[in-house]
C-alpha cells in the first residue's frame, strides 16, 4: 500500500475520533502487521486493519468517558 494512502488512512480516522494521529498510525500498524500475518490474501487488510483500530479506539473513549 502507498505510503500516501496509508497516511490518508490515519489521518481520517484520527479525525474521526479526535486521535492524535501518532496514536493511529501506531495501532494501525499493528493491526496490519496482526493481519499479514495470518492473511493469505493481501487485499483487503488494510481495510480490515482500519475498522479493528476505529474498532479498538471506539472501545477505549467508552472506557474513560
Amino acid at each position: 500500500m502507498p505510503k500516501q494512502d496509508v497516511a490518508q488512512i490515519v489521518h481520517t480516522i484520527a479525525e474521526e475520533t479526535n486521535t492524535p494521529e501518532e496514536t493511529v498510525a501506531r495501532i494501525y500498524a499493528n493491526a496490519i502487521n496482526d493481519y499479514r500475518a495470518e492473511a493469505r490474501i493481501l487485499d483487503y487488510v488494510p481495510l480490515f486493519a482500519a475498522k479493528k483500530v476505529r474498532a479498538t479506539l471506539r472501545q477505549h473513549g467508552r472506557k474513560h468517558s
